[in-house]
């Protein structure tokens, strides 16, 4: 949790020209001619369009057009330390919910951010490279509504082979693959309270183990979607080993306006506007549309697939009356700090980005920039809410060694939206403290929302509205995990550092 920005700006190019591999940066390659017509095409280059561009174009009977609205990523998104300073950039859709009614006191006009990555690699160029495949009973549940190749036992084999874990400890366990195209490791260089982070969990009952084997109910540092100390993004994992093949095109800063359907409603082209041009194209099989959480949804009601109501209200014919955009739920989370009397053992900006730290990081691959956006452990925990007979937890706990004060106010408050009074009567205190913070993520949210259409511009965002905290239950359980979370701070672990509750009352 650190800003580049300020700290020796020039330096950090410069020293990537020197030693940064070209084997090792992303896929930057794209195209100014394409065919009139693909077997199939893909919108949307991140998490999963990459993921499928490289698959499918594997056969190579297939022509496989890819189209991504961003471009290629840049170098600091590389460093996984510099990771939130990613956000409000031009690699960020940059999206902001509606004002909420019962939660983002602290935000400017009560507006969550919700960053999405607009470039090739979505939001795994954005997010903080945490590797966590999630809880087997999603998966089944999943199953269970009709998608019956998507339980855990069907996707496992898949997560498997898709990764290349360097840990000899994880991929000898059987839970994990070697080979893959993902890279996953542990970043080497914790800070001194991440190291006792597993031991607080077992002081609570909770175990050191993989949370991505057969328990998930533990205490643990993280591994991450990291390549010699660098961010493993889709882009790089996937779309870069495929750059040579003939049959994958790749077009960035194409933007898909509409899905065309012919007279028996099948999808049989689409519309994409790039340098202020209008372009269509065909697949000869398959429209694969992963645009994200955001971007899917307006894209399909703009085509006309959507509630029949919403569409009839923005003038859009109705191609399927489905309840595209409706049971939006997101996983919100509160913020806890403790202050501590060690010094030298947190992230802090000083200390952190420094010529010394950026000469160490370029040249090995090592030191604390290698730290996942801030992140040093992950606790999946059960409140009293949750269901106590099965591995299901509730929350996710992230240990952040540091706090959005790490940064002295340069840049976290800004990407976050913190407004001036939450930022000058409750973080600046914090300012030049050693500290850890502990943000209790809630896994099973009850409350309810919607994405719906403002306009009919593909170029407006939509309406974004989680509701957050409308349903009851989710303050109850929220206000449990605190409790956790409390508990954590001040176990023996961290009270051998001094750690203290900060106590000081949100304005």
């Amino acid at each position: 949790m650190v800003s580049l920005a300020p700290t020796v700006p020039a330096l950090v190019p410069l020293l990537a020209l020197i030693f940064v591999r070209p084997n090792d940066r992303s896929f930057s390659v794209t195209r100014n001619n394409w065919y009139l017509e693909y077997d199939f095409i893909i919108v949307g280059g991140g998490s999963a369009g990459a993921v499928m561009a490289n698959r499918l174009s594997e056969n190579p009977n297939w022509t496989v057009l890819l189209l991504e609205a961003g471009g290629s990523d840049n170098i600091i998104s590389d460093i996984p330390l510099a990771a939130a300073t990613l956000q409000r950039t031009p690699l960020d859709w940059a999206y902001q919910t509606e004002p909420q009614e019962a939660a983002c006191y602290g935000l400017t006009n009560r507006r969550m951010h919700w960053p999405r990555g607009r470039v090739l690699g979505g939001s795994s160029v954005l997010n903080y490279m945490l590797y966590v495949r999630g809880n087997r009973r999603d998966y089944d549940n999943w199953a269970r509504l009709g998608c019956e190749t998507w339980s855990f036992e069907e996707v496992l084999p898949y997560f498997i082979k898709s990764e290349d874990n360097t840990d000899p400890h994880f991929a000898s366990n059987g839970w994990h693959g070697v080979g893959g195209y993902l890279t996953v490791s542990t970043p080497l260089d914790p800070t001194p309270i991440a190291e006792v982070f597993p031991e607080a969990g077992k002081f609570l009952g909770y175990p050191n183990v993989d949370y991505n084997g057969p328990i998930q109910s533990s205490f643990m540092r993280p591994q991450g979607t990291i390549r010699k100390g660098a961010r493993c993004s889709t882009s790089k994992a996937f779309l870069l080993p495929a750059k040579d093949r003939p049959n994958l095109h790749v077009l960035t800063f194409a933007y898909v306006t509409k899905i065309l359907f012919n007279e028996d409603k099948k999808a049989i082209g689409v519309q994409f506007d790039r340098f202020s041009l209008s372009h269509v194209v065909y697949s000869r099989n398959e429209i694969i549309v992963s645009a994200g959480t955001v971007n899917s949804p307006q894209l399909l009601m703009l085509s006309g697939i959507g509630p029949a109501d919403h569409l009839n209200e923005m003038g859009i014919p109705v191609v399927a009356n489905l309840p595209v955009g409706k049971n939006l739920h997101d996983q919100i989370f509160p913020s806890l700090h403790f202050p501590i009397k060690a010094v030298g053992v947190s992230i802090a900006q000083r200390r952190s980005v420094t010529v010394q730290n950026l000469l160490k990081y370029f040249t090995s691959g090592r030191g604390p920039l290698t730290i996942l956006g801030g992140v040093e452990g992950l606790a999946f925990i059960k409140t009293k809410y949750a269901n106590y007979s099965d591995d299901f937890p509730d929350f996710e706990v992230h240990f952040i060694s540091g706090s959005i004060a790490a940064d002295d106010g340069q840049d976290f408050r800004r990407v976050q939206g913190v407004t001036t009074d939450l930022w000058e009567q409750y973080y600046l205190p914090l300012v030049g403290l050693d500290k850890f913070s502990l943000y209790p993520v809630m896994l099973q949210p009850k409350s309810r929302g919607f994405i719906k259409l403002r306009s009919i511009s593909p170029y407006e965002p939509p309406i974004i509205d989680p509701k957050y905290l409308t349903h009851p239950d989710d303050i109850m359980s929220i206000v449990d995990a605190m409790k956790t979370c409390i508990a954590i701070g001040l176990t023996p672990a961290y009270r051998r550092f001094g750690s203290r509750l900060y106590e000081r009352v949100m304005p």
